[in-house]
């Protein structure tokens, strides 16, 4: 999650985040949601089509817009972003994974993205689109042809973390946000639904959300992780990377990330990330987003989130490929 005042910080940067030299496919297009208005998606995968440069407002990326898909049997990824994002939130991630043979779909969340917050405290909400964009991409998607049903990977940063945790299997307890609020009021989750007001105060319905169909899971920094108790994630049985931020302000440790550490009834691969913050899981930022938004831009003295994403992207792709493999 990101904090509150800065909400359209947030759109500018999944917006105006660097150019990335790599090349993929890439559509944009929509989900069906039986709930509610169709989510909007952005498609990355393998394409063998000549890359061009292209724009979505102020962002722009190396890609064959609306190229063939490359390849068969294809693994697939989807992704969901942090509070107050879009699908561009970790598009660098995405490329990468397109570059590796993945086909990547991932969501702007209804109600909570940089446009339109009116249901950021309903997170139920997500791992449902999660599901609505899996059954898009299996049963509706022009490439569908192209994607190996039984090799299903989910990412998600901060807000997103917290949806991946539902989507494979995570049972939350809402009971433990007012308690954990009244004693650290200042985190940002804390904050959020304290701007809710009535809204934020009613905890969210609990239910079981898991989409059995995700066999392997990477999640950075997970928002709300101390709703998960001891045995709340006793039914996530799939490989999970796990990563946290060494100095996120946002997320403080150990009451987000290092609880769900402790809460996964396997051995995640787990990743500390030196130096860092909560802002540097994000694409890296463009010189005139560094100027605009420098709370979310600047990094650590001495940390290059350039260098660092480098890392990152690769360790996702390696992860997804050792636990997405073909039967």
């Amino acid at each position: 999650m990101k904090h509150s005042t800065l909400t359209v910080l947030t759109a500018l940067a999944v917006t105006l985040a660097t150019t990335c030299a790599q090349a993929a496919g890439f559509q944009h297009g929509f989900a069906a949601d039986s709930n509610g208005k169709p989510l909007e998606i952005g498609i990355w995968y393998p394409s063998q089509a000549t890359p061009k440069s292209m724009s979505i407002g102020p962002t722009t990326m190396s890609v064959a817009l609306n190229g063939p898909v490359d390849g068969r049997a294809l693994p697939l990824v989807v992704m969901s972003h942090g509070t107050g994002g879009s699908f561009l939130g970790n598009y660098d991630t995405a490329i990468a994974l397109a570059d590796a043979g993945y086909v990547v779909a991932a969501v702007t969340h209804t109600g909570d993205n940089y446009a339109d917050q009116s249901r950021s405290v309903f997170v139920m909400d997500r791992p449902k689109h999660m599901s609505r964009v899996i059954d898009h991409m299996l049963a509706s998607w022009d490439g569908r042809a192209t994607l190996d049903a039984a090799r299903i990977g989910m990412f998600g940063f901060s807000a997103g973390g917290l949806t991946t945790l539902l989507s494979i299997g995570g049972i939350a307890d809402f009971s433990k946000v007012g308690p954990m609020c009244r004693e650290h009021p200042t985190d940002f989750a804390c904050q959020v639904i304290a701007k809710a007001g009535p809204a934020g105060s009613a905890a969210p319905e609990p239910g079981i959300v898991q989409d059995r169909r995700i066999k392997a899971a990477v999640v950075a920094a997970p928002a709300l992780g101390f709703v998960f108790s001891a045995d709340a994630l006793k039914n996530v049985t799939i490989p999970v990377q796990l990563w946290r931020a060494e100095d996120d302000a946002i997320l403080p440790h150990p009451r987000y990330a290092e609880v769900v550490r402790q809460a996964l009834p396997g051995t995640p691969d787990y990743r500390v990330v030196h130096n860092a913050g909560h802002f540097d899981f994000m694409a890296p930022c463009s010189s005139a987003l560094a100027t605009i938004a420098p709370a979310i831009c600047q990094s650590a003295p001495g940390f290059d989130r350039v260098a660092f994403h480098q890392t990152f992207n690769s360790a996702v792709v390696d992860f997804f490929g050792k636990n997405l493999k073909r039967d």
